[in-house]
């Protein structure tokens, strides 16, 4: 079932969702090194990891808009939750699209304000500065920090609704039926 039905999500949206998780993590991760690195070597060797792991977080994120948006509908809100979990939840959803579209936005910036892209794709750290001076580089702070705590938000509401409220919810977000 590759689209997803009244009750649970289907395999595309479940894999995109997983992956994009993977994803963020490891592209925060990467960044938040890349970020605190002195060596601009180790800079460069940690954004290497870093560019690839966000650029396929947007493109699946893209992917998950044109999904939902031409060729799926979302599964029905979980039974018994209150109308401001509800929206709550969504809120949540659209401030993670509205923050990786924005974290993308401000590190192309960057690469390209910087001219740090033969840098770090061509193999040597000279040539890479200190992206402090850079103005994208505020926004994708903040940004990186708002993802790490939209990330968190969600992981935990996942974990209540699956060990408190027990309604199913992380189910329906797997494979199977």
């Amino acid at each position: 079932m590759l689209k997803s039905s009244p009750d649970r999500y289907g395999a595309v949206p479940v894999t995109i969702h997983w992956l994009t998780a993977i994803l963020i993590i490891f592209a925060l991760g990467s960044g938040f090194r890349a970020g605190n690195a002195l060596d601009l070597s180790v800079k460069a060797d940690f954004l290497r990891m870093h560019i690839p792991a966000a650029i396929m977080v947007l493109l699946l994120t893209v992917l998950r808009i044109v999904w939902w948006w031409f060729l799926d509908k979302k599964p029905r809100p979980v039974q018994g939750a209150p109308l401001w979990q509800e929206r709550l939840a969504r809120g949540v959803h659209i401030a993670f699209y509205v923050v990786i579209l924005g974290m993308a936005a401000s590190g192309i910036g960057m690469i390209v304000l910087s001219g740090a892209g033969p840098a770090i794709f061509g193999g040597a750290g000279s040539g890479l500065s200190d992206f402090m001076q850079y103005p994208p580089r505020i926004p994708h702070g903040l940004g990186a920090n708002f993802l790490l705590a939209l990330l968190l938000a969600h992981v935990g509401a996942a974990l209540y609704h699956h060990f408190i409220r027990r309604d199913g919810l992380l189910r329906r977000m797997w494979y199977g039926r």
